[in-house]
């Protein structure tokens, strides 16, 4: 059927049930008797006119005007009652309150908007009012759902949806379950494989005296979302405790730092917060993909790995390595994806400044939760960044062992967060289905585009790289090998040492039902060192542009390994120590050097700010550890976001030309930021919060603001505090009213230009109120 007023296959057109003169006078004076009898003379003649020019003509049943002195001839009372015969809509009732039916069995009750939403696949109620009572024998009655520009119901995106006695499952179709008068009690049973997004409803009637089709109204769009709890949804998840947590849960847990000091934050997704819903829609349209597309959750996926990030499509976030966010917010400001979301759909589509690793997955777990997609943030510790398909990490050093800079693209990250998200891959052989790697952070472009994913974690594990999608690239952030190559004299570069442990540590993401950290390093590979993980990297290997990586022998009888204290905060001295290890039999010289240079979390340097020498002489079977001492003076005006600092040990062993090389990153720690709530949490009533900070530093903080938010506890609250003295406390008191029961939480950071990262989290239980 068509959209237009006007039936296009039917032999009525759609009515308009007033006159304009009508409508006037009951816009001026709607409780006159005389416009209240007009209105019932107006419409019986106006119908009889328009629909049945046999029964009923101008001549024979002139219809009288507003101000007419011949307002006296009324039909007859057989007459008053042919308007009845059409069947029209006299309101829609789609049950879609937060409290209604429908949203408590669809797991949408938590949404904060008016409109209905759903899960695909799985019935849902309304109730519709008539002109009249409902007769099977000679009326029909159809839904209608559409969504797009140019709805086509060979393209899934115009449905008609017809009334049926019994459901077969495998269209849309309704159902009347109870008739009272002229109410309807209506099921309607949707697809599971139907076009996700915002449809607009209408009800189109047919009966003998002709055909009637209700108006859009805003108020009765309907929003349709994957269904995980369905299992002819490709996203369908088993366990409820899992779809708890990766599509239910509001709030979640983000890991950082380095792999042996691990920090964690605290992060808002607010999938359900007022906005946010229509904004993850702006963002689908904002891409243009075909609305046809938007029933795979692969397809709907890879538009989101493209479209949080605006590398190449004013997608939402604008990405910042530079250290200077003077127009826009300090990735490690914000404290979770609401305001990102509603700031860009409020702007019609500007993008959002600022992001990094961790806040483009923060807001891809809020959009893949908030469309039904279970989703998780994902940190993957020592991640490398593979620049030439190699699948291999390669650091290349001159004859002198000293770094090549121009030749060191590929890195290795500190951290970097991306998320997996839950699906069926039929496109994929079986076994691949799953949990599926998705990175939204702009680092290589697929297709042409800045996207990642999504990429089978299973067939990454197994090094099957050939799988689309982006495999061979989320395989070397997790299981690549580093390779050191030194140039000789003639230019070429030598392999001289494989360091086959230093990439895709301790893979975290919360632990369902906890805050706990939960270690899915087994999820993307095998254990290192065993023959199944061995084997992943050389089949991976194969596909890379160095595929003989692996030939040849390695010399390995003098071991280096390097560590600092895991506690070291920021503004101390840090100490290095350099542990040899001989494993041979015979004495060994070795030539030691170490770099300490600045790093982003991503890997790049900024640059160096320690160098040390020394000759280690080992003996048969001997250990040394060698200490270094990095100050706070060398280190106190060169940090970047995130405090980061590498050692680059490397050296040569005399009488056996060994090579030695190892990289060890660390980060200072920052303090956390302390939420003390005080008072009694009930819905409605007004509480308070301390936030307490002490500065490590021996120099005042700049420009220092807070943020806080808590779904049902707190809106996104932005806060200036102004300068914190050094090593001073800093005490605020903030004031909140909880708007939702049960267990919350209030989660806070502090931002400003010299100390980052500094954030914290309270648990508030809120109670019903009276």
């Amino acid at each position: 059927m068509s959209s237009s007023r006007h039936n296009e296959v039917g032999r009525w057109p759609a009515v308009t049930l007033w006159s304009e003169d009508i409508v006037q006078a009951d816009h001026d004076n709607p409780s006159s008797p005389r416009v209240v009898e007009k209105k019932q003379e107006g419409r019986c003649h106006r119908i009889l006119r328009t629909l049945c020019p046999c029964l009923c003509s101008e001549s024979s049943h002139p219809v009288p005007t507003s101000g007419s002195k011949n307002d006296v001839s009324k039909p007859k009372p057989e007459e008053m009652e042919m308007p009845d015969l059409l069947l029209t809509v006299r309101h829609v009732d789609l049950l879609k309150s937060r409290r209604d039916i429908n949203r408590k069995e669809h797991h949408t009750d938590e949404f904060e908007c008016d409109e209905l939403v759903l899960r695909r696949g799985q019935p849902f109620n309304l109730v519709l009012e008539l002109s009249r009572p409902f007769n099977p024998e000679t009326d029909t009655l159809q839904l209608e759902l559409q969504i797009g520009p140019l709805p086509q119901a060979a393209k899934g995106t115009h449905i008609v949806i017809s009334f049926v006695d019994e459901f077969n499952d495998k269209e849309w179709q309704a159902k009347i379950m109870e008739q009272d008068g002229t109410k309807l009690k209506v099921t309607v049973n949707s697809l599971p494989t139907a076009v996700v997004g915002q449809y607009q409803f209408a009800v189109r009637t047919q009966c003998p005296a002709g055909e009637f089709k209700t108006e859009h109204d805003p108020k009765n769009d309907v929003y349709l979302l994957f269904n995980p709890w369905c299992e002819d949804d490709p996203v369908f998840m088993e366990e409820e405790e899992h779809l708890k947590e990766y599509v239910l849960n509001e709030t979640g847990r983000i890991y950082y730092g380095t792999e042996k000091q691990i920090g964690v934050r605290t992060w808002n997704y607010g999938q359900f917060d007022k906005g946010v819903l229509e904004a993850c829609i702006f963002l689908l349209e904002r891409s243009g993909t075909p609305h046809t597309g938007r029933g795979d959750p692969i397809t709907v996926v890879r538009v989101i790995s493209a479209m949080i990030n605006a590398q190449d499509d004013r997608g939402l976030l604008v990405g910042n390595w530079s250290g200077d966010y003077s127009d826009g917010t300090a990735p490690t400001g914000w404290t979770g994806s609401v305001d990102i979301l509603t700031q860009y759909h409020k702007s019609k589509g500007t993008p959002v400044s600022f992001g990094q690793c961790w806040v483009f997955s923060g807001v891809t777990t809020t959009v893949l939760r908030c469309l039904g997609i279970p989703g998780r943030s994902v940190t993957n510790f020592s991640s490398a960044h593979d620049t030439d398909v190699s699948l291999t990490t390669d650091v290349y050093f001159d004859e002198n062992m000293e770094p090549m800079d121009s030749l060191n693209t590929d890195s290795v990250w500190n951290f970097h967060v991306w998320n997996d998200c839950w699906m069926a891959r039929p496109d994929l052989p079986p076994g691949m289905g799953g949990w599926q790697a998705i990175d939204a952070t702009p680092q290589e472009t697929s297709s042409g585009t800045y996207c990642c994913g999504p990429a089978s974690v299973n067939a990454v594990k197994s090094g099957l790289v050939y799988l689309k999608y982006d495999a061979p690239f989320v395989f070397a952030e997790v299981n690549s090998d580093k390779i050191y190559w030194q140039q000789g004299p003639d230019g070429k570069f030598n392999k001289v040492y494989i360091e086959k442990k230093a990439v895709g540590r301790f893979i975290s993401t919360k632990a369902v039902g906890s805050d706990e950290r939960e270690d899915i390093t087994e999820f993307y590979k095998h254990p290192e060192g065993s023959d199944e993980e061995r084997i992943a990297v050389e089949t991976a290997c194969r596909y890379g542009t160095k595929p003989n990586v692996y030939d040849g022998p390695e010399a390995e009888d003098v071991l280096v390994e390097v560590n600092t204290e895991e506690s070291v905060q920021m503004g101390s001295d840090a100490c290095m120590k350099v542990l040899l290890k001989n494993s041979s039999s015979t004495l060994r010289t070795i030539r030691l050097q170490g770099h300490v240079a600045v790093m982003y979390y991503t890997g790049v340097l900024k640059g160096t700010i320690k160098k040390e020498k020394t000759e280690v002489v080992l003996q048969a079977n001997e250990e040394k550890t060698i200490e270094w001492t990095l100050k706070y003076s060398d280190y106190q005006d060169e940090l970047v976001d995130q405090g980061a600092l590498m050692m680059t040990v490397s050296g040569r062993v005399n009488e056996t030309s060994q090579v030695l090389a190892k990289q060890h990153t660390f980060r200072l720690r920052t303090p956390d930021l302390q939420i003390r709530p005080e008072g009694v949490a009930v819905v409605g009533r007004e509480m308070t919060a301390k936030i307490i900070f002490t500065n490590p530093l021996p120099k005042t903080l700049k420009n220092v603001i807070l943020r806080l938010e808590g779904p049902g506890l707190q809106k996104p609250k932005k806060i200036t505090v102004g300068d914190v003295g050094k090593h001073s406390t800093l005490t605020r008191t903030e004031t909140f009213i909880p708007a939702k029961p049960g267990p919350r939480k209030l989660i806070a950071s502090l931002d400003c230009r010299q100390l980052t990262q500094v954030h914290g989290a309270a648990d508030v239980v809120v109670g019903e109120s009276n």
